[in-house]
């Protein structure tokens, strides 16, 4: 049976929602299965720090199967080869991180598209295109349906910031706080003045342009200010990092309870 790809996601960030989405970062096919359950819009699958490789990123695709969540993955950086394994899967949409230029920005989109719009090698067997039941409807429709962000973490992104809007073929930006704050001088600070104000520009371009602006959040409250600032894709959580969270929490209220001599 032959199935049109299509991307939801993409369709209603064009429309201007806002959506709900999370990082998948620990590489398990559980996780992903949870969380697309749960009911997010999107998820991201980070490939550049969490461990999974392209058959872990194979297991969570299969696991996701069934919801209406998009798969996204964070490439693990702006290589055509990596990017074209990590699209022939069959997801969604891509991060492309630490994408400083113009020149950068042109590269990543190119990857993700197939010629004559870009270089991405053609095939008919991959995940993506069914194994070979379902190639025609994926070459009509992948150029246009596949998402493609990329990330804004250092000085020099910001300064080229509105040649890397102006690409064609790059549907938004991710502000990463903590690259950007440590390339900036502050390591792992993003509350600085100078990082805040760094940011506030980021923001203020992005949305002139309306195209779609994305970024982490650390609590529901900040995502609030995030979405009401004009924010799209807000990352709510991550399965590794809240899941410890939440096991220290118990331990310390356990600890509380019960404290040994």
């Amino acid at each position: 049976m032959t199935v049109a790809f299509e991307n939801r996601v993409k369709r209603m960030l064009k429309d201007g929602e806002k959506t709900a989405g999370a990082w998948l970062q620990i590489a398990s096919p559980f996780t992903a299965e949870i969380m697309s359950q749960a009911g997010f819009d999107w998820l991201m699958i980070d490939m550049e720090h969490g461990p999974g490789d392209i058959l872990n990123l194979i297991t969570q695709l299969q696991a996701m199967r069934g919801s209406e969540t998009a798969a996204l993955v964070r490439a693990p950086w702006n290589d055509f080869v990596t990017i074209k394994r990590i699209l022939d899967t069959g997801v969604h949409g891509l991060l492309v991180p630490y994408v400083n230029t113009r020149e950068e920005a042109e590269a990543a989109v190119r990857a993700c598209r197939y010629p004559p719009q870009g270089i991405r090698g053609v095939a008919g067997s991959p995940r993506a295109q069914g194994y070979g039941q379902n190639v025609r409807e994926y070459l009509a429709s992948a150029n246009d349906e596949i998402l493609v962000i990329t990330a804004v973490e250092t000085p020099a992104a910001v300064a080229n910031l509105d040649s890397i809007l102006a690409v064609d073929g790059v549907d938004g930006v991710f502000i990463g706080p903590m690259d950007l704050a440590t390339n900036m001088g502050y390591l792992g600070d993003p509350a600085q003045r100078e990082v805040q104000e760094a940011i506030a520009e980021i923001e203020n371009k992005v949305l002139e342009t309306g195209k779609i602006l994305a970024t982490i959040s650390g609590s529901w409250e900040q995502a609030q200010r995030l979405y009401d600032r004009g924010y799209q894709m807000v990352m709510l959580m991550a399965d590794g990092v809240s899941l410890a969270k939440l096991a220290a929490e118990k331990v310390a209220q356990f600890r509380e309870a019960y404290p040994r001599g």
